[in-house]
């Protein structure tokens, strides 16, 4: 039986992060990446842009690849579009929760930190995961307009703001949180930076791997018997932008495992002019 695909979508580079825990979970699997780079960040768009635009991408995706579930890797995409994109198709869809629960477990003083953008902080989806499963622990919200764009320009080759992300961080410093939710998929390409930032947090809690298991799950229900496990050999079929490719990607995935055989500007309507490109690890 052939291996089989899965497409994660984000509107940027973030949704990395969740294609590594993937690959590292399944290591068997094909992965296609596509970022909507072109409309990034989606938190500044309004919902029925984010709608249009996830679908629109997702459904050219569905026709151009062979793919046997998607994985929409951002938090903003995935509280409003899910169940458009679940009424186009049968294949398996999976979101992002933003890991509230699992962080009011591990805390141990019942102090928790959200570091967010503004748009999840301010969607009463994230205050309705808060009043659920961590209602007696003090959360801080931290919804950073910044943030994600230092991590595209750090990922792109730029150096991080350390003094700003300090700055940023102060809230929870202040509040003596001891477990902090990552409410962005972008944000686990800097968990090291967060963690010198910031070391009193004994915590730093992502969906990744939650997603990962997740994704498994459904393939497994879909008739696939998939080996858990890690692999240093990349499975990435294709990462596609909707925009230009950032400078110094390649590179990027190289590093994290994720070495693809194709780069793709401007899909899909110009996804017969995109550059091949050859990643050494």
């Amino acid at each position: 039986m052939k291996a089989p695909a899965v497409l994660v979508f984000d509107s940027g580079v973030g949704g990395l992060s969740v294609a590594r825990c993937i690959h590292h979970a399944l290591p068997a699997v094909r992965l296609i990446y596509l970022a909507d780079n072109a409309c990034f960040p989606y938190g500044d768009q309004p919902e029925s842009v984010v709608i249009e635009r996830c679908c629109g991408l997702v459904e050219k995706a569905l026709e151009a690849f062979s793919v046997d579930a998607v994985v929409v890797a951002c938090n903003t995409a995935s509280t409003v579009v899910l169940p458009r994109l679940r009424a186009m198709t049968d294949i398996p869809v999976v979101g992002v929760v933003p890991a509230v629960k699992p962080a009011a477990q591990l805390s141990r003083n019942r102090k928790i930190g959200l570091l967010a953008t503004p748009a999840t902080v301010r969607r009463p989806y994230l205050q309705g995961l808060v009043d659920e499963f961590a209602a007696d622990c003090a959360v801080s919200r931290v919804g950073h307009p910044g943030l994600v764009r230092w991590i595209e320009d750090w990922v792109a080759g730029q150096a991080l703001p350390m003094a700003e992300l300090d700055a940023a961080l102060e809230p929870f410093r202040a509040d003596g949180v001891d477990t902090v939710v990552l409410g962005c998929t972008h944000y686990p390409l800097i968990v090291e930076a967060l963690r010198a930032a910031l070391p009193q947090v004994r915590h730093w809690v992502d969906s990744g791997d939650a997603i990962a298991r997740r994704t498994a799950f459904l393939l497994h229900q879909g008739g696939y018997s998939l080996p858990l496990g890690k692999s240093d050999e990349a499975m990435m079929q294709a990462v596609m932008f909707s925009g230009d490719v950032p400078p110094g990607i390649e590179s990027f995935l190289a590093q994290w495992g994720l070495a693809p055989a194709r780069v793709l500007a401007h899909w899909p309507g110009t996804a017969a002019e995109g550059v091949t490109v050859t990643v050494s690890a």
